[in-house]
């Protein structure tokens, strides 16, 4: 490696997901939430629905 590699910054980091994949990903969410009867599960859904929803 030489020197010049050695100090090059990174690149701008890229978005993952788009805000129709949030969207997506909530409205999934929304149906398995009414099918599941587990408690446990449907907090732990109903708490990444919320914090999808903070970004989409």
């Amino acid at each position: 490696m030489t020197d010049t590699e050695a100090k090059k910054e990174p690149g701008r980091a890229r978005a993952l997901l788009s805000t129709a994949d949030f969207k997506l990903l909530r409205r999934a969410l929304e149906s398995h939430a009414k099918a599941t009867e587990d408690r446990e599960e449907l907090a732990k859904i109903n708490a990444l629905h919320h914090r999808l929803g903070n970004y989409g």
